[in-house]
């Protein structure tokens, strides 16, 4: 088997706000021999608030994105949920349009680029899980995740709409996810099944309706600590940010205390892989990650 490389798409989310998600994706990246190429010169995805407001614009600077890995000659991976909705959504209308795709390319000539279409977009959850193999990535682990009782929550972005997603996700079910949970389970650790998993975490809603985002983030929260999970990982940042950084808030909107740590993905792997806390970032999460 070839070594796997791939265009990094960090999004904005990766390098300011969290982190400690890109150190931790490059770490395990080199510990499972993945050679990530960071896409240094891409910008934001809009973040589903610029398509509302100006759909060529968001348009324009996706298809932009997408044309630095195309020049590479690589399949782009995101580390955001919502960053893969974005740029998914533009890929697949630009390819699906021929007039569209012309008028695109006409604001990109202005900058010296064109948009092609002959890059895949795809989340690194789904590089590791389908493109190396969980197999793979078991026979890696030197600290297995033993007696840890893990919640995967999959956010919405990643999945849904399933048709958008499917050609990137191995074809993951929008209503019955399982990569995290298999990956967990490789991991040496104990995999926590409930109904949540795949539902909204409420970021998009918390400048505009605080208390909605909360319920939401509390329902899915509290619903896997009443399941027993111990831990929660999520491959999405904004997630983490809603699920790590507003406990407080999310308990005092739930009557009750609301209190677990939440893991990136990457780190999460990195753990098991046994790479150091200082790789991984820890020390910048909220929530308590004393117990790695």
């Amino acid at each position: 088997m070839s070594k796997l490389k791939y265009a990094l798409y960090t999004g904005c989310t990766a390098r300011e706000s969290t982190p400690e998600l890109l150190m931790s994706t490059l770490a395990i990246a080199k510990a499972l021999d993945i050679e990530l190429v960071l896409l240094d010169e891409a910008s934001c995805c809009g973040a589903s608030h610029l398509q509302d407001f100006d759909d060529q614009l968001s348009l324009v600077l996706n298809a932009r994105n997408i044309v630095y890995a195309e020049k590479l000659g690589l399949t782009m991976v995101t580390i955001c949920n919502t960053c893969q909705l974005n740029t998914a959504m533009a890929k697949e209308r630009l390819d699906h349009d021929p007039k569209l795709k012309e008028t695109i390319n006409g604001k990109l000539k202005e900058v010296g680029l064109e948009y092609k279409g002959t890059s895949e977009v795809k989340h690194f959850l789904y590089a590791l899980v389908d493109d190396l193999g969980i197999d793979a990535i078991a026979e890696k682990v030197t600290k297995p995740l033993t007696d840890m009782q893990i919640g995967a929550f999959y956010g919405c972005h990643n999945i849904r709409p399933s048709e958008l997603h499917a050609s990137s996700n191995g074809g993951e079910s929008a209503y019955a996810p399982t990569s995290i949970d298999r990956l967990i389970v490789a991991l040496g650790g104990k995999n926590v099944e409930y109904e949540h998993k795949n539902k909204c975490c409420g970021f998009h809603v918390e400048l505009q309706a605080p208390d909605t985002a909360n319920r939401l983030s509390s329902a899915a929260m509290l619903d896997a600590i009443d399941n027993g999970a111990e831990v929660l990982v999520t491959p999405c940042p904004l997630c983490h940010l809603r699920m790590d950084t507003q406990q407080a808030h999310i308990s005092q909107t739930a009557g009750r205390e609301v209190k677990i740590p939440i893991l990136h993905l990457p780190q999460m792997v990195g753990i098991a892989l046994g790479i150091p806390r200082a790789e991984l970032g820890l020390k910048h999460h909220v929530s308590d990650v004393t117990f790695v």
